[in-house]
């Protein structure tokens, strides 16, 4: 995926944001514009980022993803990063990056089960929070 933007999709107070395949810094820095813009420009109260078909994550993309839910949160918005796999997830303790404060959740399910809870209270499913 060279220098493509990725689709965000508006379910309800809910944006959808599906990345498939590796991303390049150009392509990360799209998302990262893409996904603001979006939340601003919405009523959306979440953000769900599915890298269930990213086999490869940097130390930049890493932080892009610690960026935009940092973002999303002051504009009054949640995030939850969904669907990472095993091995990204190993990839980024060992690169030291535990992106603390970001929610992630196995699947896009769980993900948007998470957001419709009030914050702070999550029965059931089980957020993953400061790290993978």
């Amino acid at each position: 995926m060279i220098g493509a933007h990725v689709p965000v999709l508006t379910l309800g107070d809910v944006l959808l944001v599906t990345v498939q395949g590796d991303l390049d810094d150009q392509t990360a820095e799209y998302l990262r514009q893409d996904i603001t813009r979006a939340v601003a420009e919405t009523t959306a109260t979440g953000v769900v980022i599915d890298v269930s078909g990213v086999e490869v994550v940097d130390s930049f993309l890493g932080r892009v993803l610690a960026d935009i839910a940092a973002t999303v949160k002051l504009l009054a918005a949640r995030t939850v990063v969904a669907g990472i796999r095993p091995a990204v997830a190993i990839t980024l303790v060992e690169l030291g990056l535990t992106l603390p404060g970001l929610c992630t959740a196995l699947h896009v399910e769980q993900a948007l089960r998470l957001l419709r809870e009030p914050s702070g209270t999550h029965r059931g499913a089980h957020p993953r929070q400061g790290g993978v």
